[in-house]
C-alpha cells in the first residue's frame, strides 16, 4: 500500500523507477549469451594418447590405466570414462557441474604431467582439451581447391588456418580431416635386403643416425662468437637415397639399394569430399561449456577475414552449422513472444472496451518483461528457447496484475470517485489480493528449479525466470500501473465525450455469459459429470501419449553413418560413401540439399564413414527432413 501510494502521489517517481529497470534490462539483455537450451554440459576434460602400432591391450595396460591412476585424485571428478583402441587412447573425465572448467583442464594437465615419465617411450604427447574428444563439432568446414593438391591444401590449412580459428573464444580445439602432410615414403625389398643381410631394424637406425640435428657449439675469434649450426637433417629424396646402411664385405649398401624411395604423404587412410571434390576437412570443437552461437559467429567472421587472403582457386566451405539451427529457433521464439503480446493487448481491447485502459497494461507488460533480463543476467542464465518461452507464458501472468488494479480502479470511478481517490484506494483494496497471487504463483515455480537429473537442470531457468518475471510485474503494477490509471482513466460522462470508446456488441457477450451461467447453476450434476468426463478422457489420452524429452526437429543437417564389416579397407569403405553421395546428387540438383560433406575413415576406423547432408534453408524447401529422408533409405 506505500508503494501504490507513494506512487500515485508522485509520479514521476514511479516512471523513473520504471526507466531505470528497462535502461538495466536492456544493458543486461545486450550482454546475455545466447544458446538452444539452458547450460547443462558438466565440464568434461578429455585425454587423448597416441602410441602408434600398439594394441588395444597394450594401450589399455601401459597407457589408460596409468592415466586414469593420475586423474582418479583429482577433486570434484564425477566419472572417468576411457577407451583404449589400436594406436590409441582415449580417457574423458566429467566433473561436477559448479567446477571451473579452466581449473579442472589445469588439474588434468598436471596430474598428467607427473606420470609422464612412466608412460612407454614412443608415446605421444597426451594432448588435453576441455571438451568431451568424442563429441561431435559444431561446425565442419571443407577446404577445397581447383590448383593445389591435398597436401599442399594440408600445409597451408595447418600455417594459416587453423591455429587463427583455435585460439577463437568457445573453441577447445580444430580437428582436421583427410589431413595430407608431407612425408617420404619408403618401399623396402625384402628380397634385397635377405641377400644383404639386413633387416627393417637396420633401416631405421640407420634412417635416425643420418636424420638428426645436434648442436654444434660456438666459433670464437677475439672479438666475435658465432653460433655454429650443423645441418644434418635430410631435406631431399637424393638425400635419403643416399643413406648408408651397413656395410657389407667392406662396400657400402645405400638406401636406394634395398628400397624404392619416393615423396608422397604421411597418412592416407581418411578420404574427405565435399559435393564430390576432394577436400581437407575441419572439425571445430567447442569447450564443454561454449556458446555454440558465439562460436559460429566468431568462426565465420574470422572466415571472412581469411578468405582475402586465400590462395587462387582455395575455397572454405561451411559443411554444417548448428548454430543455424539454434539461431532460427531463437527467432521463432522471439516472432511468437511479439505475437503474444500484441494478442494480449488486442483481448484486453476488446474486453476493456477503452483505448485509455488498455494503454496501461500496454505499457506495464513490455517494463516487466524486460525487467527480467536484470535478474537473469544476474543469475547466470541465457537467453535459450526455453526462458524465452517462460517469458511468453510470463505475459499472462504480468497482464493479471495489472488488470486487477487497473479493473478496480476504474470501477470506483465509475461509481463516482474521482481518478485520484479511486487509484488510492482502489490500489489499497487489492493490493492483498495481487500479493497473495504473486506468492502463490512464485510457490508454483520455484520448486521446478530443484528438480533433479538432467530434465531437472534442463528446467532450472524456466522455472526461475518465471517467478522473476511474477515478482518484477508485482513491483510494476503495484506503482506504475496505479500511478498510469489515475492520469489516463476517465469516469463514465468524459469516455462518453471522448471518441476512445470502443464497443464490440458487449451486450451479445454479456447475454452468453449469463445464459451459459444460469443453465450451469441449474444443472450442477450435469456440469459435474462434463467435468468427470473431460478429466477421464484427458488421463486415458495422456497414458497413451509417447514420451521424449524434446520432440523430433527439422534441423537442416541429416547424418548418414555407414559402417563396412570390420577389416575392411579404406577403398572399400570409400566406396560404400559414395554410393550415398550418389544417392543424395539428385537432392542437390533439385536444391533440396545444399552441400555432402562425406568423411571416411574417422578417428582411425577405416571401416567407418558418415555422410552430411546440410538441407537448403528452411523457407527454401518444401520438404521437411523427414522427407528427404523417406526418399533416400529405400535406396539404401
Amino acid at each position: 500500500m506505500i508503494l501504490s501510494d507513494v506512487s500515485i502521489r508522485r509520479p514521476v517517481l514511479a516512471a523513473v523507477a520504471s526507466l531505470i529497470i528497462i535502461v538495466f534490462g536492456v544493458a543486461s539483455l545486450l550482454r546475455l549469451p545466447i544458446r538452444e537450451l539452458p547450460q547443462v554440459d558438466s565440464p568434461v576434460v578429455s585425454i587423448t594418447t597416441i602410441y602408434t602400432g600398439a594394441s588395444p591391450e597394450v594401450v589399455d595396460t601401459d597407457i589408460t590405466s596409468i592415466i586414469e591412476g593420475a586423474i582418479a585424485g583429482i577433486s570434484g571428478v564425477r566419472t572417468i570414462s576411457s577407451e583404449s583402441r589400436r594406436g590409441r587412447a582415449q580417457t574423458q573425465v566429467e566433473f561436477d557441474t559448479g567446477r571451473n572448467l579452466d581449473e579442472a583442464a589445469n588439474d588434468v594437465r598436471s596430474a598428467v604431467g607427473r606420470i609422464r615419465a612412466q608412460l612407454p617411450e614412443g608415446v605421444e604427447e597426451p594432448s588435453i582439451v576441455k571438451n568431451d574428444a568424442d563429441a561431435d563439432p559444431v561446425m565442419r568446414l571443407a577446404i577445397t581447391s581447383d590448383r593445389m593438391s591435398a597436401a599442399e591444401i594440408t600445409d597451408y590449412a595447418e600455417r594459416f588456418i587453423i591455429d587463427r580459428l583455435a585460439t577463437l573464444d568457445g573453441v577447445a580445439s580444430v580437428d582436421i580431416y583427410g589431413e595430407r602432410r608431407f612425408a617420404i615414403r619408403i618401399w623396402l625389398d625384402r628380397r634385397a635386403m635377405a641377400a644383404r643381410n639386413l633387416t627393417v631394424a637396420d633401416v631405421e637406425a640407420a634412417i635416425r643416425r643420418n636424420n638428426v640435428e645436434r648442436p654444434a657449439g660456438d666459433l670464437t675469434s677475439v672479438d666475435r662468437q658465432f653460433t655454429v649450426r650443423l645441418d644434418s637433417r635430410l631435406n631431399t629424396i637424393d638425400a635419403f637415397r643416399n643413406i648408408v646402411v651397413d656395410r657389407v664385405a667392406g662396400y657400402p649398401v645405400r638406401l636406394e639399394e634395398i628400397a624404392r624411395v619416393e615423396q608422397g604423404v604421411e597418412d592416407d587412410t581418411i578420404i574427405v569430399r565435399s559435393n564430390g571434390a576432394e577436400a581437407v576437412g575441419l572439425g571445430v570443437l567447442r569447450q564443454s561449456l561454449g556458446n555454440t552461437i558465439a562460436i559460429s559467429r566468431a568462426v565465420r567472421d574470422q572466415i571472412e577475414r581469411i578468405r582475402p587472403t586465400l590462395p587462387p582457386g582455395m575455397e572454405i566451405i561451411v559443411g554444417s552449422d548448428d548454430a543455424r539451427f539454434i539461431s532460427n529457433s531463437i527467432r521463432e521464439v522471439l516472432i511468437a513472444l511479439c505475437v503474444s503480446m500484441v494478442l494480449v493487448l488486442v483481448v484486453m481491447a476488446l474486453f476493456l472496451r477503452s483505448i485509455r485502459a488498455t494503454a496501461v497494461p500496454a505499457v506495464t507488460i513490455p517494463v516487466s518483461l524486460i525487467g527480467c533480463f536484470i535478474l537473469i543476467y544476474g543469475f547466470g542464465y541465457s537467453i535459450n528457447v526455453l526462458t524465452l518461452l517462460a517469458l511468453i507464458l510470463a505475459i499472462g501472468l504480468v497482464v493479471d496484475d495489472a488488470i486487477v488494479v487497473l479493473e478496480n480502479i476504474q470501477r470506483r470511478i465509475d461509481l463516482g470517485e474521482t481518478p485520484l481517490v479511486a487509484g488510492v484506494l482502489g490500489t489499497r483494496q487489492v493490493t492483498f489480493a495481487v500479493l497473495a497471487t504473486s506468492v502463490t504463483l512464485i510457490a508454483v515455480f520455484v520448486p521446478i528449479s530443484f528438480l533433479e537429473g538432467a530434465a531437472g537442470r534442463l528446467f532450472i531457468e524456466f522455472g526461475m525466470v518465471m517467478a522473476i518475471a511474477v515478482v518484477i510485474s508485482t513491483f510494476v503494477a503495484l506503482s506504475l500501473c496505479p500511478a498510469l490509471a489515475v492520469r489516463l482513466l476517465k469516469g463514465k460522462a468524459s469516455r462518453r465525450e471522448g471518441d476512445e470508446n470502443v464497443e464490440v456488441r458487449p451486450g451479445i457477450l454479456q447475454r452468453l455469459y449469463a445464459k451459459i451461467l444460469d443453465r450451469g447453476l441449474n444443472a450442477p450434476l450435469v456440469v459435474i459429470a462434463i467435468s468427470l468426463a473431460v478429466a477421464g478422457g484427458s488421463l486415458t489420452i495422456y497414458q497413451n501419449l509417447p514420451r521424449e524429452l524434446t520432440p523430433p526437429e527439422d534441423r537442416g543437417l541429416i547424418f548418414i553413418p555407414v559402417t563396412a564389416p570390420q577389416g575392411s579397407t579404406i577403398a572399400y569403405t570409400n566406396s560404400m560413401a559414395e554410393e550415398v553421395e550418389a544417392f543424395a546428387e539428385p537432392l542437390v540438383e533439385s536444391g533440396v540439399v545444399d552441400i555432402v560433406f562425406s568423411i571416411t575413415g574417422s578417428r582411425a576406423r577405416p571401416y567407418l564413414a558418415f555422410v552430411v547432408l546440410r538441407l537448403a534453408p528452411w523457407d527454401a524447401r518444401t520438404q521437411s527432413h523427414t522427407d528427404v529422408i523417406a526418399s533416400l533409405a529405400p535406396k539404401m
